[in-house]
């Protein structure tokens, strides 16, 4: 990581294994903050998952400790750790860091200035906060499912990705997290986080949602310009099978599309209602005479709107992302080289082309204990009992 990376600096504990927690700390440590991985010791570890080693970037460019956070001896030592940084994210069931000892108070009491951030479904308090919940349900809180496609039964679709971990959780947690961080190097005090998943799938929904409470109207999928009411914006069918998206929503995009496609006597009625099925109609003849990569080629420079449905098989393979440097080499200890995601959002550090990541059956214990002040043996006795791991 360059010296420059913007969160150089900042050190992240992170109590979760999966979910939004983990996405948020992947964002954080891409950005340059060192984070360290808290979970259960060995004999503690009970149902918690253990994702797949290549899961959230295969924890590359983090550090994992494993504390008894139920020892009295385990939540000093955590506490010793929290004193010395600057973020705090946990994923427990709303309550349960309080009782362990490691809650916002009891952080704060050796950490004025931590940014405490807790992630949840449904937040700390109302009638669901004590809901169990995974990315489906906070998508179908959140209205999500209910705007999307539907299935043959007439029920919405399943996502093709996990939307409310990754924005409505894991990125919501890191924009407020980056938020704080800011108030606290501006003021010296830190802040509580109650970063709610089903809240920031309401946000990813605000267009629609806001649309409702201005004017009552009940939003439905093929309702409106953006899921499918007009032929400007849908995805058609190629020769080969395959498949191309359109979303031609200026008239100028709109114009170019129809003339490109010998259609230009579709231009007027862009927004006809009246018109839309025979004008897919059109669509759909014209764009299955030739093979998707025949029309992207013929369509996709020329300010259409006009990209190819690509198979992730397919766009690992993008000259786009090879020119960006979207992919990168990682070295596992037990499973070899692979290729992985490199850091992705705008100001990460795109420079290195290859990574060493951990073997998720190790941990660094010594050196982070130590880093946080603890001698040889005081680190040695909480190997022996079982403390640490």
């Amino acid at each position: 990581m360059a010296a420059s990376a913007f969160l150089d600096g900042v050190t992240v504990l992170d109590l979760s294994s999966v979910g939004p927690a983990s996405r948020c700390s992947r964002i954080l440590a891409d950005y340059g903050a060192v984070v360290v991985k808290v979970g259960p010791t060995p004999a503690k570890q009970g149902a918690q998952i253990q994702p797949p080693f290549f899961t959230y970037s295969a924890g590359r460019g983090t550090r994992r400790i494993q504390i008894d956070l139920k020892a009295p001896r385990g939540q000093a030592a955590f506490l010793r750790l929290a004193a010395g940084a600057q973020v705090m994210i946990e994923s427990f069931r709303p309550g349960v860091a309080a009782r362990l000892g490691i809650g916002f108070e009891d952080v704060r009491t050796v950490n004025p200035a931590i940014v405490y951030c807790s992630t949840s479904g449904y937040g700390q308090h109302g009638p669901q906060s004590t809901w169990a919940g995974h990315d489906l349900n906070y998508l179908a809180a959140g209205g999500f499912l209910a705007m999307s496609g539907k299935r043959s039964d007439g029920g919405p679709a399943l996502p093709g990705a996990t939307v409310a971990d990754a924005a409505g959780g894991g990125m919501h947690a890191a924009i407020a997290i980056l938020a704080a961080l800011l108030h606290a190097r501006q003021h010296g005090t830190g802040a509580y986080l109650d970063v709610s998943v089903a809240e920031g799938v309401l946000a990813l929904m605000g267009l629609t949602i806001d649309e409702h409470l201005a004017t009552g109207r009940i939003p439905a999928p093929g309702g409106d310009l953006l899921t499918g009411r007009y032929a400007c914006y849908d995805l058609y069918r190629t020769r080969d099978g395959k498949w191309v998206s359109v979303a031609a929503i200026e008239p100028a995009f709109w114009a170019n599309l129809c003339r490109a496609l010998e259609l230009a006597e579709w231009i007027p009625s862009q927004l006809d209602d009246a018109k839309q099925e025979a004008i897919r109609a059109d669509f759909r003849r014209v764009l299955a005479t030739r093979d998707r990569d025949q029309w992207v080629a013929a369509l996709a420079g020329n300010d259409t709107c006009v990209a190819p449905v690509l198979e992730i098989a397919e766009l690992t393979g993008e000259a786009q992302h090879a020119a960006r440097g979207v992919f990168v080499d990682a070295e596992h200890p037990q499973h070899g080289r692979f290729r992985q995601l490199g850091p992705m959002l705008a100001g990460s550090d795109r420079t290195a082309a290859s990574y060493r990541v951990p073997d998720g059956t190790t941990t660094d214990t010594d050196a982070v204990l130590g880093a946080a002040g603890m001698t040889e043996t005081e680190i040695a006795a909480l190997r022996r009992d079982g403390v640490v791991a």
